[in-house]
């Protein structure tokens, strides 16, 4: 296995702190909105993650975590006069329903930072013990970043970097690139929680060490976990920053190795809520089948920007298409494993997850298990061979898992069902009483509404054109 490490910008050997076992520990979204396609995006490259490396035989233990206490929370429940519990479980609810139409597996654990905050006392108390962190007048808790000499590490940003600009200055900071591990109570347009450093909240950052310790770390080991990751956009400041304030607790680095998937653009432009084109996942459901978005979001490399646009997600959908018209052809029968097919699309994956090349492997396993039934219909040994390598390509990029029948019949609402059975049993009965006329008609008719009737031994069924 090769993944490309953030920190050392280059391709290494992937090797776990503990045989077979990996840890890995992904930032999920803050829930104050609708999950929008970056969410979607990165929880399906941690998704693709997970799957190849526990079927490359790694017992993998995957926690994504919810940010349930933030500014823009607490904003949203003023303005909306509801508690602030309302407002994220909404969003955690609705997250994680459109992760399953995704066919994103659930993570191992996902904890949230209001279930977490001893951990994340016990945390900043170490802190301020050790000299690492100082309280302000005001109450608020700051790491002292001069502590940690290799603050910057990772994203490679330093005090000059005009990206400090991001960080907002203080007269209370030691330091502008400080930041808070303890936000004090800023009156009633906030929220607090008796902690032992007074009334206030946890900062950002510090909910993702405090929770790595709790819920997933080695305590024996050079690393905390193995893999952290998320979005490119959290490498400066939140990733620095979890990196520092964990060096500082544990004088050891908090990941062996970091993973961050590329941004996505809506044609072309970079998705934000500021130039209004986040497109949230909940409204790409409204109009395409949660696989076939998936199999969109995945196609793009995940380091790689993915320009999200509708003409090549429709074109992506052929090889859906023709996934299920594979499976459409197959007989039931016990999945006999193709050990060279799964070794060559598993390997594409292990390098980095290669998803150019294992969609090509994918490709030609499609068009050659064609061309042999083609040949030889009724060879049971091939369809079990091949039933076994569409049931791998499930369990590896989570596509392929319907039933062939439905997947052609998606995007037709329950009442325009029944009116199409109803057609299919006049034209049925016409065909009976040998009025071919009428049978034409109605099949006209229906291909005329964008269904093609498919008939066949046992009768007709049909598809959405």
């Amino acid at each position: 296995m090769k993944i490309y490490d953030s920190k050392l910008k280059k391709k290494v050997d992937f090797i776990p702190l503990v045989e077979n076992k990996v840890k890995i520990y992904v930032c999920g979204p803050t829930v104050y909105d609708q999950a929008h396609l970056g969410h979607a995006r990165s929880s399906i490259v941690f998704d693709l993650l997970k799957r190849t490396l526990t079927l490359s035989g790694y017992h993998t233990t995957l926690v994504k975590n919810f940010t349930d206490i933030d500014d823009k929370i607490i904003t949203k429940a003023l303005q909306q006069n509801i508690p602030i519990e309302a407002i994220t479980k909404t969003h955690i609810d609705s997250y994680n329903s459109d992760m399953q139409a995704l066919n994103v597996l659930r993570p191992d654990l996902e904890p949230r930072a209001t279930q977490s905050l001893d951990a994340i006392f016990d945390f900043i108390q170490a802190l301020l013990q050790k000299g690492y962190a100082y309280q302000t007048k005001s109450g608020d808790v700051y790491l002292d970043v001069t502590k940690d000499k290799n603050y910057g590490n990772l994203s490679q940003r330093g005090i000059d970097d005009e990206n400090q600009s991001r960080i907002k200055d203080n007269e209370e900071k030691k330091d502008p690139r400080d930041f808070a591990l303890w936000k004090a109570y800023k009156g009633k347009d906030d929220i607090g929680y008796e902690s032992p450093f007074g009334f206030g909240r946890p900062g950002w950052h510090i909910e993702c060490s405090a929770m790595i310790d709790k819920y997933l770390a080695y305590k024996d080991q050079d690393f905390c976990i193995d893999i952290h990751g998320g979005g490119a956009d959290l490498l400066f400041p939140h990733h620095e920053n979890e990196a520092s304030q964990t060096r500082c607790m544990h004088n050891k680095e908090l990941a062996k190795y970091w993973l961050h998937n590329g941004f996505v653009n809506i044609n072309g432009e970079k998705m934000s809520k500021s130039l209004g084109n986040s497109f949230f996942v909940c409204d790409a459901l409204k109009s395409y089948d949660g696989e076939i978005l998936r199999n969109y979001l995945l196609s793009t490399h995940y380091r790689s920007i993915l320009d999200f646009n509708e003409e090549d997600l429709l074109s992506s959908k052929k090889r859906l298409d023709k996934i299920y018209r594979l499976k459409k052809r197959l007989i039931s029968t016990t999945p006999e494993k193709d050990h060279i097919f799964e070794e060559k699309i598993l390997e594409a994956m292990q390098d980095d997850l290669n998803i150019s090349k294992a969609l090509s492997i994918l490709e030609e396993m499609l068009n050659h298990s064609n061309q042999c039934l083609d040949q030889t219909p009724k060879d049971k040994a091939l369809h079990a061979k091949i039933t076994s390598n569409l049931i791998f390509v499930q369990n590896l990029l989570g596509i392929g898992y319907k039933d062939s029948i439905s997947y052609f019949q998606l995007g037709v609402s329950e009442i325009q069902r029944q009116e199409i059975e109803t057609k299919l049993k006049e034209r049925l009965e016409a065909k009976a009483q040998k009025n071919y006329v009428l049978a034409d008609s109605i099949r006209d008719f229906l291909n005329q509404q964008g269904i093609k009737i498919l008939d066949h031994n046992n009768g007709s069924t049909w598809e959405k054109i």
